[in-house]
């Protein structure tokens, strides 16, 4: 699948205007052939990106493999933008791409991993709580057999709610999607270059990334890797948020509430029925009661017609995700893309030296 980015400025280390970045299937034309991509989506780390990139460099550099580095910036409103050109001009083998607003963190990570070519490709996010030297240590792990290699945090360093939220999600995840997740793995974690196909091939509204590729099965190991403080600055995932993602999972994962919403109103015509029967028997063998239970009726009705409300809101919300998937929008639009002067020369299939 050949990728065309629009770029409206260029120069030295710049895609120029409409050219094709090559797909992973036109990777073996070049003299250098990628062995690994490693991917982060950008928000809000302008102080941290230059540890960042020294750190992977340094990490990278010392393997006796190919390389490239991608970063995507998912409409940070700060300086981060700014950062991501100057270092894709330090470091050669840096791509740097702007997406044209906020989308999403695992928007952005696809948009990344539209971009990569490695064989192998490592997501991680950019805060540096997935330490880079634990790179090696994935790879190695997955060159041993495995198509996906992910990473259980120990030591996490969230806050109790946050961590306690992470459990809970999961837990009610696993009940409604029928999938069984573990709380403890983050996005950190190295991929087969099949595995990053099969995940881009896959372009629903909705993403959830580790649950998209959770759900393409493939053979999977674990590592144990500590889970770091976080460089600078604090999380963007409020609660707000998090519990917006938390309910995009499930939906997108999952037709349990549907069934949970009809087994409600089955379980409710069924105890109205024997109710009805009930006073029915009782009318006959005693005679008529006095009109009474006004209360108790109101109530009735007014839990009755709440359940239809959310029935009727949970329906709602499956034929919305309907509606967005048919308008058949792109996931993401890139505004500009710029690339270090090797992975340029790589990606164009000249010799990288």
């Amino acid at each position: 699948m050949d990728i065309k980015i629009v770029s409206p400025e260029f120069g030295s280390g710049e895609l120029s205007n409409s050219q094709v970045i090559r797909s992973p299937d036109k990777a073996n034309q070049n003299d250098e052939q990628i062995e690994l991509s490693v991917v982060s989506p950008v928000y809000m780390a302008e102080h941290i990106l230059p540890e960042l990139c020294r750190r992977l460099d340094s990490v990278l550099s010392k393997m006796s493999l190919s390389y490239e580095l991608i970063l995507v910036c998912d409409g940070s409103p700060d300086g981060s933008w700014a950062v991501m050109e100057s270092l894709a001009h330090e470091y050669p083998r840096l791509i740097v791409v702007n997406l044209s607003r906020n989308f999403g963190q695992h928007y952005a990570l696809t948009a990344g991993m539209d971009l990569a070519v490695g064989e192998w490709t490592v997501v991680m996010d950019c805060d540096l709580q997935d330490p880079p030297e634990e790179i090696p240590r994935l790879v190695e792990a997955a060159k041993s057999g495995a198509d996906i290699v992910l990473t259980r945090r120990t030591d996490r360093q969230h806050v109790w709610i946050k961590r306690k939220a992470s459990e809970w999600f999961y837990l009610i995840f696993g009940l409604l999607s029928g999938m069984k997740m573990d709380s403890s793995v983050g996005s950190f974690r190295v991929m087969h270059r099949k595995v990053v196909n099969a995940y881009c091939s896959m372009r629903e509204s909705y993403r959830m990334f580790a649950g998209l590729v959770d759900w393409l099965g493939f053979k999977t190991d674990y590592i144990a890797v500590k889970h770091a403080e976080r460089y600078e600055g604090k999380s963007s995932y409020d609660f707000a948020r998090m519990l917006r993602m938390a309910s995009d999972g499930i939906i997108s994962f999952s037709n349990r509430p549907l069934q949970i919403s009809i087994g409600l109103g089955i379980s409710l015509s069924l105890i109205s029925g024997i109710y009805g029967a009930y006073l029915l028997v009782r009318g006959l063998l005693y005679g008529a009661p006095s009109i009474s239970g006004w209360l108790s009726t109101i109530t009735a009705v007014s839990f009755i017609g709440g359940l239809i409300l959310l029935n009727q809101g949970i329906l709602g919300i499956y034929l919305g995700r309907l509606y967005n998937q048919a308008k058949g929008r792109p996931l993401y639009v890139v505004d500009k893309v710029s690339m270090g002067t090797k992975i340029t020369r790589i990606r164009a299939g000249e010799n990288a030296e």
